[in-house]
């Protein structure tokens, strides 16, 4: 490990990733591997505390109980710190600033308010996030589409069966990269979240990771990680 770091002593660390979050972790379709963000953070956080991470895909129905039995040691995949969440597993301290926006078609007129007022927008997001919370607050009376992953939302999106997708911009960037000209944000809806990794509760790895993220930051790397990705300009 890097000097006044934690040791960890070469420990295995099992990673749950989703695989469908770019650009925090998806399939890389050249390689038929997961890259993202979280890829190579978790990488450069175990190098500096001497561990090795196992990268394991979990589907996000569900992760918060898993995380809570203690079925992974670390969840990485772009997750919106909440009081409530928090109550039933750890936090990192976070890593970077998210607002939350209606991704819709390249050919879309509407405005956000307009689709608002318009009783025949269909809207979608991902079942359990922050962002169905969000799109519920936002749409009030409309009944919004909850897809397993965000994937499955910008497919759906993509073949016109929603109108817009309620998703973090950063999230919203990854899919507009992967989908060439086929999407873009028609406006904001709700502001100010932070993401943070998750841990099981008590988890002696949270202060561990939080010192490994202090060097980073301090150094520069995050930063660099976080341009090389896309999550800051």
């Amino acid at each position: 490990p890097v000097g006044g770091l934690p040791d960890l002593g070469g420990k295995t660390i099992v990673v749950a990733v989703e695989n469908a979050y770019p650009p925090f972790n998806s399939i890389d379709q050249a390689t038929g591997k997961g890259a993202g963000w979280d890829y190579d953070a978790v990488t450069e956080i175990c190098k500096r505390l001497n561990c090795v991470p196992e990268f394991k895909e979990a589907a996000w129905d569900g992760i918060f109980p898993a995380m809570q039995a203690g079925e992974f040691d670390m969840l990485a995949d772009g997750v919106t710190f909440t009081e409530e969440r928090a109550k039933i597993v750890s936090f990192s301290t976070p890593y970077v600033e998210v607002n939350q926006y209606l991704l819709v078609r390249a050919d879309e007129t509407r405005t956000v308010e307009e689709m608002k007022a318009d009783a025949n927008a269909k809207i979608g997001t991902q079942i359990g996030t922050t962002n169905e919370i969000a799109a519920k607050e936002y749409f009030t009376g409309k009944e919004i589409q909850s897809f397993e992953d965000f994937g499955a939302a910008v497919l759906a999106l993509k073949s016109s069966d929603i109108d817009g997708v309620v998703i973090d911009n950063i999230a919203a960037a990854g899919f507009m990269k992967e989908n060439e000209g086929a999407f873009k944000l028609a406006g904001q809806i709700a502001t100010g979240e932070t993401l943070a990794f998750v841990f099981p509760p008590n988890s002696d790895l949270t202060d561990a990771v939080n010192a490994a993220l202090a060097d980073m930051t301090a150094d520069g790397t995050l930063e660099q990680l976080n341009k090389k990705w896309g999550l800051i300009p």
